[in-house]
């Protein structure tokens, strides 16, 4: 074999492999552009930070190094909105205090207000299988999902705690509207997100609706712990609803409420009848 020959040889390896890394390089770039042409959706459509910073932190997490995407999940991981929903009256009210000035905006003229409480179903375990920072992605095509909905039906975002929110409604069909909307969203064949048609997740939902502001403004912690218990007794998929609720909208010829079981509810006096809501 000649010396031509052998260069003639190196040369092609060479060029196979330039041409190798060149479609992997390609490859990668192009799954890049379409992360970000995302994120630069989120932000689009997301535009008001102050009102939702869940979305905006999650979309820019995103986009940043997996060092900062790891710290971020982890800090909403241990932050998870399972420990919130079974968390103090104390603490409900404390939040209430806290965020009364929206809810006095959005009461009804009677001084109440409809609550909804949602998380996604075994978060931890899909934030284990997915890592870090394909969680905060997936979290960030939930919240704008659920922001979606929450907007149309003209609800405000209290708080938020890493896959878990509180929001309120000025009347129960407003609030259980959103949360039709938000499960039909979830269960569709055909998902808009990328990430929520290799991931589908099933959030549960519940809801209660009473008075709420004091005539001081306050905000009663009891009926807001009211509906984060009977969120943390639903299933993935499901909403679940007061007695409140049901006695309000039993007329409705769209929805249909069937008899769950009388449950106690941690800190709460009493037996509570609880509704499962369908459409119709």
């Amino acid at each position: 074999m000649t010396a031509a020959t052998v260069i003639a040889i190196v040369l092609g390896v060479l060029l196979v492999a330039a041409l190798v890394a060149i479609t992997l390089l390609v490859r990668t770039l192009a799954v890049t552009r379409a992360e970000l042409t995302e994120l630069r959706e989120l932000e689009r459509t997301e535009p008001r930070v102050t009102r939702y910073p869940r979305t905006a932190q999650a979309a820019q997490a995103a986009g940043l190094a997996v060092r900062t995407v790891v710290e971020t999940a982890s800090r909403l991981r241990e932050q998870g909105v399972r420990s919130t929903l079974l968390g103090s009256i104390d603490e409900f009210t404390s939040w209430a205090l806290e965020h009364r000035g929206e809810i006095a905006r959005i009461a009804a003229p009677d001084g109440t207000v409809t609550i909804l409480f949602s998380d996604i179903e075994s978060s931890t375990s899909l934030n284990s299988e997915l890592g870090d920072q394909q969680w905060v992605r997936l979290l960030a095509s939930h919240d704008k999902l659920l922001h979606t909905y929450v907007e149309k039906h003209r609800g405000q975002v209290v708080k938020n705690q890493g896959d878990g929110y509180m929001v309120v409604f000025s009347a129960p069909e407003l609030a259980v509207g959103a949360a039709l909307d938000i499960q039909r969203a979830l269960s569709a064949k055909r998902q808009r997100s990328r990430h929520l048609r290799r991931t589908p997740i099933r959030v549960r939902i519940g809801l209660h609706t009473g008075t709420a502001i004091e005539r001081e403004g306050d905000y009663f912690g009891s009926n807001v712990a009211m509906a984060a218990r009977v969120a943390a007794l639903a299933d993935g998929g499901e909403i679940l609803v007061t007695d409140e609720i049901m006695k309000a909208l039993a007329e409705a010829p769209d929805l249909r409420f069937t008899e769950e079981d009388t449950v106690e509810l941690k800190g709460l006096p009493g037996e509570h009848q609880l509704w499962l809501v369908e459409p119709a």
